[in-house]
């Protein structure tokens, strides 16, 4: 039997699988950043049990990235932190992705309520 908790994880992890596995190789620019970034949010909040998405694209990073003439970079992990909150029933899941020694990682923060107790 799986627990409120878990589904509510696991829709976490179809939500970050999602959201990075569509639209990394993006072409970014720091001009079209804020654009992408409320696209990405939008598109992942259609998804079921899906409370909120914040995209941040770091805007010295695209710029820093850009190595030709055109002006504009691929969207990778390395220039994007994103955070969610996912409820399944009765319980809350927050998750981040952020850079952590040189890797995109997503994480779990905490599960309020339901059968998860609370953690943070």
């Amino acid at each position: 039997m799986v627990t409120d908790a878990q589904q509510a994880c696991f829709e976490a992890g179809i939500k970050f699988g999602s959201l990075y596995h569509q639209f990394a190789g993006t072409p970014v620019s720091p001009d079209s950043a804020r654009s992408l970034e409320r696209a990405m949010a939008e598109a992942i909040e259609n998804q079921p049990h899906c409370e909120s998405v914040v995209v941040r694209i770091d805007d010295v990073a695209v710029a820093d990235a850009i190595d030709h003439e055109n002006g504009y970079t691929e969207l990778t992990g390395r220039l994007m932190e994103v955070e969610m909150r996912i409820r399944y029933r009765g319980t809350t899941v927050r998750t981040r992705m952020e850079m952590e020694e040189g890797y995109p990682l997503m994480k779990l923060i905490g599960v309020e309520g339901g059968d998860g107790g609370e953690t943070t």
